[in-house]
């Protein structure tokens, strides 16, 4: 999974990116990899792994990771070509979801590009110039739609009439998230791979004086929660400079840190688990003596492919899958006290892997 974080200068996305970066490079078990300067990998928070390899004795213990693009060069004007426009753009076309940086906080000693501090219309400058690039995106389909609909034929004259009713959408301003349509037609739209049709977590960047405040009681927060229900859209409240502090510190004193605060989970465990839910992702796990691994899915993936995120040899040759429930397998004790009690089931390729399966696949190639 691909992040991309975005958003105006002097917002907080270098300091959150920072955090995130820092955190990748604590990751137990999981070597932090940085692919570019501005791409990071972090895991996955699962509180099961650890006690799952306990069980197994595990020599090695691995997370599910996400990636975070760090997505530089937005200005106003970046549709036509400024700042790094194209650039900028066309590494947001290669996210899965887009996590937008969003300025909830007042201070005098970090200036704002517009000199005053509005979420919303941070929001709307970059969503507008997202808008732009997708307009001349449906513009040219729309035209190449018109050739194919001389035909006469009908499924050409359809894509036609779908297209031109997104032109408009956006034309209007609206995100193609917001955009209505079947599920016949959701290929067509897929493909043309807009910006604005992606999911977007808002991320409200809050002071630290905020943290121990309500939600409710911070304004700049509501008008971004107001708008991004408009859009459709998902809010997560995070302090950037505290994810910052928390990432270079070890485990005691993050603890220590979040106690203090009141919170519970820090800000950017609580990311991934959002972008995780946004995305309709989840994890089976895997366990041995040698490791034990989170593999990431999508809901609704059937057994023989799921085994073939492990290798392709497991899908090619999937016989069964032999599936107990991480919560049955922990009350068990162990897995030949589970298969004892029958509760490992045997399942075919028609079964749809659940969040928490523990999964051992029999192949035969």
């Amino acid at each position: 999974m691909k992040l991309g974080v975005i958003g105006l200068p002097n917002v907080g996305k270098s300091t959150l990116f920072n955090a995130i970066t820092r955190a990748g490079a604590q990751v137990a078990n999981y070597p932090f990899c940085t692919i570019e300067p501005n791409v990071g990998v972090v895991a996955v928070p699962d509180e099961r792994l650890n006690k799952l390899a306990a069980l197994y004795d595990s020599k090695k213990v691995t997370p599910a990771v996400i990636e975070f693009v760090d997505i530089a060069g937005l200005v106003k004007g970046a549709s036509k070509g400024e700042g790094l426009g194209n650039k900028f753009l066309s590494h947001i076309r290669e996210v899965d979801a887009i996590v937008h940086v969003v300025r909830c906080f007042n201070d005098p000693n970090v200036t704002h590009v517009e000199n005053t501090v509005d979420p919303v219309r941070d929001m709307e400058t970059i969503n507008l110039e997202l808008i732009y690039a997708d307009i001349e995106t449906a513009q040219r389909a729309v035209e190449k739609a018109k050739t194919a609909a001389k035909s006469g034929e009908k499924s050409a004259q359809n894509e036609l009439a779908l297209l031109e009713g997104l032109y408009e959408h956006l034309a209007k301003g609206n995100p193609a998230r917001n955009y209505i349509y079947n599920e016949e037609e959701r290929e067509i739209i897929t493909n043309l791979f807009l910006l604005t049709d992606k999911p977007v977590i808002y991320a409200a960047n809050i002071s630290e004086n905020d943290l121990s405040k309500n939600e409710n009681e911070l304004s700049l927060v509501n008008a971004v929660n107001k708008r991004a229900d408009a859009e459709k859209a998902e809010v997560l409240v995070i302090c950037a400079k505290v994810e910052e502090e928390l990432s270079i510190m070890d485990e005691a004193d993050r603890d220590v840190f979040l106690t203090e605060y009141g919170i519970k989970e820090s800000g950017l465990n609580r990311l991934i688990k959002k972008c995780y839910w946004l995305l309709g992702l989840i994890s089976f796990l895997t366990a041995g003596e040698k490791e034990t691994r989170a593999w990431t899915i999508t809901k609704g993936t059937k057994a023989p492919q799921a085994a073939g995120k492990i290798h392709t040899d497991f899908l090619k040759g999937f016989i069964r899958a032999e599936i107990v429930p991480y919560e049955i397998l922990l009350e068990c004790g162990n897995y030949n006290n589970a298969k004892e009690k029958g509760k490992v089931k045997s399942e075919g390729k028609d079964y749809e892997v659940k969040d928490g399966d523990v999964i051992l696949f029999r192949f035969n190639v």
